[in-house]
């Protein structure tokens, strides 16, 4: 980690694609949302406080605690940053498939690019365990606490709640249909331990997974699906949530047609870095809080 956690919540951006489409899904839980940005800032909204000196202590323990690297604060946010940069990678390869699909010439890369449902799903899957063990590192728990996080993501709020609000509609629904959960499902059981090997994001991340192999890392991530498909599932009715809906809102800020959602679903992922921008505010708001507990 090259940058001190303040410079990190300075440079968040106040608008652009990433901030647009997380305001775009704020009709899921109205104002549950602000794009608080600033180190004092944050500190100020987290806490209420106005006094100077109380605001300096507060962002001084806050630094000390994220530079303890016996504490998982780096670490999360190398998850958090690491799961966006990746990311990238696999919409390029989506839109490459695509290309490879429609121009002759360019046929060969439907052969050396993953299928788009394919690298969706696990790459959703591996944002889900990305979310679920930064949560460990956080909160200083083992990193296959999956009862833990499953209980926690019931009470989620702000950014941690919006971050997961966009798994759902932006790696879920916009991709994989309003059938994302059992597609999901039955799409890792046929996934071979080869092939996650095969995949970029995991072959980054594989340390921070659970489990002495591939075949129990992929075990792990599909035990950690599976124990929140119910809250996703639970999201998606009590929101009547629709690939369309979700489009109609996200035109707010761009324009696109409903039948090129595989292309959307591929620029999202390409031009937003959303993980990184909410997981950078969740993780300052834990460390201000653990730092007022402290002074």
């Amino acid at each position: 980690m090259n940058k001190p956690i303040f410079q990190l919540v300075d440079e968040l951006p106040t608008s652009g694609l990433t901030v647009s489409m997380l305001n775009a899904l704020d009709f899921i839980a109205p104002g549950e949302w602000q794009n608080t940005v600033g180190f004092v800032n944050t500190i100020k909204t987290v806490t209420g406080e106005s006094d100077e000196d109380l605001i300096q202590q507060i962002g001084e323990r806050a630094i000390y605690l994220y530079n303890d690297r016996s504490q998982g604060y780096q670490r999360a946010m190398w998850l958090y940053q690491t799961v966006d940069t990746t990311d990238k990678a696999l919409g390029a390869a989506a839109l490459a498939n695509k290309v490879g699909e429609q121009i002759p010439l360019f046929g060969f890369l439907s052969a050396v690019t993953p299928k788009p449902d394919k690298a969706q799903t696990i790459d959703l899957c591996l944002k889900l365990v990305v979310e679920l063990v930064a949560f460990c590192q956080i909160n200083g728990i083992p990193g296959d606490s999956i009862g833990d996080f499953a209980a926690a993501l019931g009470e989620y709020s702000g950014e941690s709640f919006i971050r997961m609000a966009a798994l759902v509609c932006v790696d879920g629904l916009i991709p994989l249909g309003p059938d994302f959960i059992n597609k999901v499902l039955s799409r890792l059981n046929q996934t071979s331990p080869q092939e996650l090997q095969q995949n970029s994001t995991f072959q980054t991340i594989q340390d921070s997974i659970p489990g002495d192999s591939p075949g129990s890392k992929l075990n792990f991530i599909g035990e950690s699906f599976d124990s929140v498909k119910g809250w996703m599932g639970g999201l998606v009715a009590q929101n009547n949530l629709t690939p369309q809906k979700v489009v109609g809102n996200l035109q707010s800020f761009m324009e696109f047609s409903d039948d090129k959602l595989d292309y959307l679903a591929a620029f999202l992922d390409v031009a937003t870095n959303y993980y990184e921008h909410t997981g950078t505010q969740t993780l300052a708001r834990r460390l201000i809080e653990r730092a007022v507990a402290e002074i």
